[in-house]
């Protein structure tokens, strides 16, 4: 039987449930009250299902695993049964001679991702807007069709512009009277090469966000400022960039969040793993996977994958700092 007290606290809604419950309430009260909460929002409940039990499953049970990294992992012993190292597996990858240089390319790079993306893809986002809906689905076909490329395939395309023989880079080098280049054995080059790359695959996925968020603003911002004789130039400015600050934000963070988890599939099959060129190269995802393919240390790459895991952390956290002091409505939480 549930007391007359609690009954009415029913009746106010969230206030009830998130409110102290009186001091004389039984626990089969609580749960009969919790009970008829559950089938009153089965529906909502039976929805959330299938989502819960993903971030369940590939989410929160893998961190089970966040423990080899602190043992020296044997597969007959398994995860339990495996001597605790402490932190060795971290001073294995802090110490190693090319720590410095991953996380140098790691972060670098993916400071400049983020920037050349965000960057061209609000201008082709913009100019979408600008043009006649007719164009559009064609432009924003040419521009998401490298998102559905795999590096594999982009790696492939990427070797036949700059093959030494045949690529079609160094035949127009030399159509032009320059001397071909030996691209996969310079490693000056590849920062812009890298950089190139990751844009034309990414850009049309990130215009197509920012496009997205463009039409849906209120189109009498625009009939206004028109009316007021506003330029195009003018209407960008004043209303599409901060409207779209929001979206930018949210992003931004987010992709901080990944700064230092480099692409393996972009730093491992575009340079071709050639070893001339690591210098520029090479980033904490594909350092890992070279020393488990030679040392087989799956204590190790279980260390810096926690490592990575942490920086991308505070990474976010400081992120959604920053926005939410020069703007508390543009942050996360």
């Amino acid at each position: 039987m549930i007391p007359p007290q609690t009954r009415g606290q029913r009746g106010n809604g969230s206030a009830a449930l998130g409110g102290t419950h009186p001091a004389g309430r039984s626990l089969s009260s609580r749960w009969t009250t919790e009970w008829r909460q559950l089938k009153k929002n089965a529906e909502l409940i039976l929805l959330l299902l299938p989502g819960a039990l993903y971030t369940l499953v590939f989410h929160y049970l893998p961190l089970v695993g966040i423990i080899i990294a602190f043992k020296s992992y044997r597969y007959d012993l398994g995860i339990f049964g495996s001597e605790w190292v402490g932190l060795k597996n971290f001073e294995f990858f802090f110490a190693s001679e090319t720590a410095w240089r991953i996380t140098r390319n790691t972060i670098l790079y993916n400071a400049g991702f983020i920037v050349f993306t965000t960057a061209t893809a609000l201008a082709f986002a913009i100019m979408l807007n600008e043009i006649g809906r007719r164009w559009v689905k064609a432009y924003q076909t040419v521009l998401f069709l490298p998102h559905f490329l795999s590096w594999v395939v982009v790696g492939y395309i990427v070797l036949a512009f700059l093959d030494h023989e045949s690529g079609y880079l160094n035949r127009l080098l030399m159509l032009v009277g320059m001397n071909p280049q030996n691209w996969f054995y310079e490693s000056s080059f590849w920062p812009y090469i890298l950089n190139t790359t990751n844009l034309w695959k990414t850009v049309g996925f990130a215009t197509l966000i920012y496009y997205a968020g463009i039409i849906g603003i209120n189109s009498e911002y625009y009939e206004a400022a028109r009316i007021d004789g506003a330029s195009k130039l003018q209407m960008i400015r004043r209303i599409t960039i901060p409207l779209l600050t929001p979206l930018i934000a949210i992003l931004f963070i987010l992709a901080v969040g990944n700064m230092f988890r480099g692409d393996f599939g972009l730093h491992y099959f575009v340079p071709n793993n050639s070893g001339l060129i690591y210098s520029t190269t090479d980033v904490v995802d594909t350092y890992v996977y070279r020393a488990l393919r030679t040392l087989g240390d799956v204590s190790m790459a279980a260390a810096v994958s926690f490592f990575q895991s942490i920086v991308g952390f505070v990474l976010v956290l400081g992120a959604n700092t920053i926005i939410k002091k020069i703007n508390e409505e543009n942050a996360l939480w």
